[in-house]
């Protein structure tokens, strides 16, 4: 974790204090020349170097001079060294040619630009550790610690701007590639950490959706707002879609369904979108946690169902005189259901399974089919009245089941008790049902164990409609209805 330092730089040449970065004196126009001391090591090397030559230059010359026995040897001897003298200087200039280019050399190498550099930092003095910096670069630009090292000494000293500018040196397509992946990485990480200091949130957007690099895209992606994905691709259908969208990160998506521009005011999506019959512009957009909008994606979808027939009831609407069963054709692929309430029919209807016996007096019934994808037919509506002349009301059949029930001791009495049971049986008229060739009420059980919660029972018992006889409902081997006589 960075912490920032401050330290005013001034000019050499005027004392006048300039801006950070600043290599050139805005008051006397002087460049300033950041120029690295030299190496204590590399100087007593080469001051160590040339001493020695110099000894040992000394000590041939005394030797060689103790050994002289005149003057004209001595003489002799001097115009013999003279070849010698002239050997030794070029052996002092060569070495010192030698380690100046050493000399030249270490200076200018990474490791010692950059351990100047940071030198210099600990001293708080951030733009000479950046000439280092930048010096460095110059010559070798595939370091990547040189760069993240200058990014680090700008963002100390609160220069934001100019910390990017190397990072993004990192991730520069025409240049990353000579980074490491790891180095693209760590700058990717510190680029998205100064925005969001910054709150820049759609800098990062921006940042991100540049960036061909899934491992980094995905590192980041809440900051992302990409478009809403469609879970169908736009055309036409001969079926309901449940079309879904979806979001590359934690957000909310605005749509509409009319082609109309959406916005934050439009709704939300949370559950799948059916899609039925008839064409469907679907507009959409993301928005981040952090309120970046991605930009708005539109779709069309044209749904082509075929509309199933509507049911074919076998009756037709009128007065019937005796008991009567009402059958209807259901479509192919389809299920039917009804209505008696006068209601319009729908999918949470009363489903028709089979026959269904015709209700005393008049009923209203509307039946309609509803296909496998959702769609729904035109209504049929019958229209039934039964009437049967001659046969005892229905409150009557109820009170000769309930008498004949108690006589055989199926009940403890009229009340409805059981014998050694809990609870009370009741019962209730149900319809008209002709088994055989005689016509009978059908009379429905129920149970209720004290809490005044009635539940229907599986007996269903017949009253003759004409004579009041009692039996239950049967079934004779061939599945045809029976009244078996109690």
């Amino acid at each position: 974790k960075f912490q920032r330092r401050e330290q005013p730089m001034k000019c050499p040449h005027c004392g006048h204090e300039m801006p950070d970065g600043y290599l050139l004196c805005d008051k006397c126009g002087e460049e300033i020349q950041i120029v690295p001391d030299f190496e204590p090591e590399i100087e007593n090397s080469i001051t160590e170097t040339l001493s020695t030559l110099v000894s040992q230059q000394e000590e041939t010359d005394e030797a060689e001079t103790a050994d002289g026995e005149s003057e004209t040897v001595i003489g002799a001897g001097k115009r013999s060294r003279k070849p010698q003298v002239i050997l030794s200087l070029a052996i002092l200039f060569l070495a010192a040619i030698i380690s100046y280019a050493l000399y030249a050399y270490h200076i200018h190498t990474a490791d010692y630009q950059i351990n100047k550099a940071m030198s210099y930092a600990e001293k708080g003095a951030y733009s000479e550790a950046i000439a280092c910096l930048e010096a460095a670069y110059a010559d070798y630009p595939e370091e990547a610690r040189i760069l993240f090292l200058e990014a680090d000494y700008y963002y100390l000293q609160q220069m934001d701007n100019y910390a990017l500018l190397a990072l993004m040196k990192i991730i520069d397509t025409d240049t990353a590639p000579r980074y490491a992946e790891e180095d693209v990485e760590e700058a990717y990480g510190k680029i998205v950490t100064i925005y969001a200091n910054q709150k820049e949130f759609g800098l990062i957007n921006d940042l991100l959706r540049a960036c061909n690099n899934e491992r980094i895209v995905s590192m980041f992606q809440s900051y992302l707002a990409m478009e809403p994905e469609f879970s169908y691709v736009e055309g036409s259908y001969a079926e309901v879609i449940p079309l879904k969208l979806s979001s590359n990160t934690a957000g909310t998506i605005y749509y509409t369904m009319d082609g109309s521009k959406p916005d934050k005011n439009s709704s939300i999506y949370t559950s799948p979108l059916f899609l039925e019959t008839g064409e469907y512009t679907i507009s959409a957009f993301f928005v981040n946690d952090y309120g970046i909008e991605s930009d708005i994606v539109t779709k069309t979808y044209v749904i082509n169902l075929a509309v199933p027939n509507a049911p074919e009831v076998e009756l037709y609407s009128g007065e019937y005189t005796e008991a009567t069963m009402i059958a209807v054709e259901t479509a192919e692929g389809c299920k039917t259901f009804y209505t008696t309430d006068e209601s319009e029919p729908t999918a949470d209807s009363v489903p028709y399974t089979g026959p269904i016996p015709m209700p005393l007096g008049k009923t209203l019934f509307k039946f309609v089919n509803i296909s496998s994808e959702g769609i729904a037919s035109e209504v049929t509506t019958r229209t039934f009245t039964l009437r049967l002349r001659g046969a005892i009301p229905t409150q009557t059949a109820v009170t000769n089941l309930v008498n004949k029930l108690v006589e055989t001791g199926y009940l403890d009495n009229v009340t409805g008790e059981i014998p050694r049971q809990t609870g009370v049986l009741s019962y209730q008229f149900s319809s008209v049902l002709k088994v055989g060739e005689e016509d009978y009420y059908t009379i429905n059980e129920y149970y209720d164990d004290g809490t005044g919660l009635l539940s229907r029972t599986d007996k269903v018992f017949l009253v003759q409609a004409y004579t009041g006889a009692a039996a239950q409902l049967g079934y004779d081997d061939a599945g045809a209805f029976m009244a078996v006589m109690l």
